[in-house]
């Protein structure tokens, strides 16, 4: 059988139409869900979500707005996605018993497989939070109950918190501001970035690197495999631990401090009437100090010990092959 040149685009056009034909197509549903509930005093909210992300404001204090959006995404071949997101838009997944509610918790897989829902919460200030999102990014701001914030992957960003506060990420960065409270915060491997905590403070990182700065009192201990930590306006005990990254600690040292790497710099400043106990200790780079030392045992280019200013707290830095400089 012979073609003609003329006959071939033709042709080319027909088998490609058909080819699609035969193609399952790619469907992109969405959908949304709008509830506002009556509450009187202190909230206790639980709110949960596959894959989608979770945000929540302060609002007034006798209501909590829900805003939601479904997304589907999946290869639709006469499947019931659209079915599905009707049937969750007319009967979402909310429970309330007084002020206690929660939000997005389901048995039924089926119902929400390939499907996911943000939600925009609005709620009164005094509301207490526990959040998980399996794969997407968090944003909670303005509320004075304790905080429970966790993502499998994705990002948290917590801001003007007022008590006790949680943040957990499987992968993701962690940024925190203005929290009034104890602050337990950790990643796989994203950073956490922590200012304005007024309270203890403890986190950790799988290879991040680590930022804090204290507005008031309380214990530091921070960990990480591989990042650079930084410490600022510490005023009490300080344990900083990391693999291979540097290290800056700025504060009162009104508790025993401990900073130990295994291959970065080290950088430490206190007061100038500050005084303390140094044990520090680097195996093949230099130690510098300022201020009036009053040696006890060894001092020499890769040990010092001394007490500062009639001595205090412990203070031991270590470093496998970087410089300390204490000042």
């Amino acid at each position: 059988m012979r073609i003609s040149a003329r006959a071939f685009p033709a042709i080319l056009a027909s088998a490609l139409l058909l080819a699609f034909a035969c193609t399952p197509a790619r469907a992109q549903t969405e959908g949304h869900f709008d509830r506002t509930l009556a509450v009187t005093g202190a909230v206790n909210l639980d709110v949960q979500t596959g894959s989608g992300n979770i945000a929540v404001h302060p609002g007034a204090s006798g209501s909590v707005i829900i805003h939601a959006k479904i997304r589907a995404s999946a290869w639709h071949m006469g499947g019931d996605v659209e079915q599905r997101i009707h049937q969750i838009e007319a009967n979402p997944p909310i429970e309330q018993t007084g002020n206690t509610i929660r939000i997005g918790h389901t048995e039924d897989q089926n119902l929400y497989r390939n499907i996911s829902i943000s939600y925009d919460l609005t709620v009164p200030a005094e509301t207490s939070l526990r959040s998980v999102s399996g794969s997407g990014d968090e944003r909670i701001e303005g509320i004075n109950g304790a905080t429970d914030a966790t993502s499998g992957s994705g990002s948290l960003q917590l801001t003007n918190i007022g008590a006790e506060t949680r943040a957990r990420s499987g992968s993701g960065d962690i940024a925190l501001t203005s929290i009034r409270g104890t602050v337990r915060a950790a990643t796989g491997s994203g950073s956490i970035h922590a200012t304005g905590i007024s309270g203890v403070f403890t986190g950790s990182s799988g290879s991040g690197d680590v930022r804090v700065e204290q507005t008031s009192a309380g214990n530091v201990e921070v960990s990480t495999g591989s990042g650079t930590v930084e410490v600022r306006g510490a005023n009490g005990a300080v344990r900083v631990a990391t693999g291979s990254g540097n290290i800056t600690a700025q504060g009162q040292p009104a508790g025993n401090w401990n900073l130990r790497t295994g291959s970065g710099d080290v950088d430490v400043q206190f007061p100038a009437s500050a005084g303390y106990e140094l044990a520090a200790h680097t195996s093949s780079g230099s130690i510098h100090t300022a201020g009036e030392l009053s040696m006890q045992g060894t001092a020499n280019s890769h040990e010092v010990r001394g007490k500062v200013h009639g001595g205090g707290s412990l203070v031991e830095v270590n470093t496998s092959s970087g410089s300390i400089n204490i000042h």
